[in-house]
């Protein structure tokens, strides 16, 4: 990353811990649809790759990369 994204992002960060610091009941209901919507992509994606002729084998290979 260059020094200006690195920049940004971690600003970014910053301005996200003080919005959760300083609303700390609000901030869930505000990231809970993104965290879920990645976990539904994420189960549709193993469910496409399962279907496929050696997905089931790919799902086998990332999961030990996980172990």
């Amino acid at each position: 990353m260059s020094g200006k994204v690195r920049e940004e992002h971690k600003d970014q960060i910053e301005r996200w811990a003080n919005y959760v610091r300083e609303h700390p009941y609000e901030w869930k209901s505000k990231l809970k649809p993104f965290i879920d919507g990645q976990i539904i992509m994420a189960r549709r994606f193993y469910s496409k790759l399962a279907e496929t002729s050696e997905g089931m084998e790919k799902i086998k290979l990332l999961r030990n990369l996980n172990s």
